[in-house]
């Protein structure tokens, strides 16, 4: 199986930062592309940014310009840079791994993170 654990969340005031990281393991032959999420009580679940093995990535139109996503391959580690973080991206953040567990399988599969809580006081 593979497990996702994260980490960086908190409470922080408007204007301030934070750095999420999320880690896979397990049994992984190429993790494809990770990325993060958020998600509010009773709303879709939302793209924030996504970053592909080689280093493509996409943003939501909402972080443009703020958040920054990174990734350590040799690690299967993401990172996110939230930097001028606004009231309104107080949500739950997930990580998504889609990872390809065999190099015998060209198959992914996408695995979540237990979800780490930002929150920005105005």
């Amino acid at each position: 199986q593979v497990q996702l654990v994260e980490s960086g969340g908190g409470l922080v005031q408007a204007g301030g930062s934070l750095r999420l990281s999320c880690v896979a393991s397990g049994s992984i032959f190429r993790v494809e592309s990770m990325g993060w999420y958020r998600q509010a009580p009773g709303k879709q679940r939302e793209l924030v940014a996504i970053i592909t093995n080689g280093g493509s990535t996409n943003y939501a139109d909402f972080v443009k310009g703020r958040f920054t996503i990174s990734r350590d391959n040799a690690k299967n580690t993401v990172l996110l840079q939230m930097n001028g973080l606004k009231p309104e991206d107080t949500d739950v953040y997930y990580c998504n791994a889609r990872v390809r567990r065999f190099y015998s399988s060209t198959s992914t599969n996408d695995y979540w993170g237990q979800g780490t809580q930002v929150t920005v006081s105005s």
